[in-house]
């Protein structure tokens, strides 16, 4: 008996290692495709850098004439260090606008400051998908924290316990409302590009050449939330797979 415990749990270890090298093939590919997005955006917007805007207004002017526009008065327009870092921070009801997007006046800035604007329209307005996503926060954050070390911990009990599954079946989960996380974002960031590129063409803010380099910009800035989305997914149905094929 001892022989044959001692046979299953080298199986069952054999099987771990089987599994942790096709994580690490998802992961890696998932990677690569992630690094070509991500640089083709730093490219993207190198680029339009170079497109200035006829209309002479900066990335900051601009955001706050969109949220006048739109009758907002309680949302701040600030600077932030780094380089892609732009976020609306809807706790603190600001605007954060990099460097290179905040004193600049060419289309790259116009598209990061307007869709970054359209999430301050967004919360202003209670738009549903970003009060969805807003409520997943708390959950989410936590649930990202631990959600692998979860998933390991029960490929490994499996090998000498029953509990692994359930294990497992906890940490599949948690990754689960991360992925779920993932996918609300993209009507999100796609709704606030939407509105950018809307209010920069009804308001005669960018010419023709402008606002297409401006939504270029933006494109590619959504194709790295599809990137992260269509990468999660693929990995939980990784686990998942495993989970379903255990016996």
């Amino acid at each position: 008996m001892k022989w044959n415990g001692e046979v299953f749990a080298t199986f069952e270890l054999i099987k771990i290692d089987k599994t942790m090298l096709g994580y690490y093939i998802i992961a890696g590919l998932i990677f690569i495709v992630s690094m070509y997005v991500s640089n083709k955006l730093k490219s993207k917007f190198k680029k339009y850098s170079k497109v200035h805007l006829q209309n002479g207004m900066s990335g900051k002017e601009l955001a706050e004439k969109m949220l006048r526009d739109n009758n907002i008065n309680d949302v701040k327009v600030i600077s932030t260090p780094g380089m892609l870092t732009d976020h609306y921070n809807p706790q603190k009801k600001t605007i954060n606008l990099s460097e290179g997007v905040y004193n600049q006046r060419n289309a790259a800035a116009a598209a990061v400051a307007t869709h970054e604007t359209g999430h301050a329209i967004q919360h202003a307005n209670a738009y549903s998908w970003l009060t969805m996503r807003s409520q997943l926060v708390p959950v989410v954050s936590v649930a990202s924290r631990f959600s692998q070390w979860v998933i390991f911990g029960g490929l490994i009990l499996m090998a000498t316990t029953a509990i692994g599954s359930t294990v497992l079946l906890l940490g599949i989960i948690m990754f689960g409302m991360g992925t779920l996380f993932s996918f609300i974002t993209l009507p999100v960031e796609y709704d606030a590009s939407k509105r950018a590129l809307a209010w920069l063409e009804n308001e005669n803010m960018v010419s023709g050449q402008e606002h297409e380099a401006a939504e270029d910009s933006l494109k590619w800035a959504a194709r790295t939330y599809v990137v992260a989305a269509v990468g999660s997914l693929a990995t939980l149905l990784y686990f998942l797979s495993i989970y379903m094929g255990r016996d």
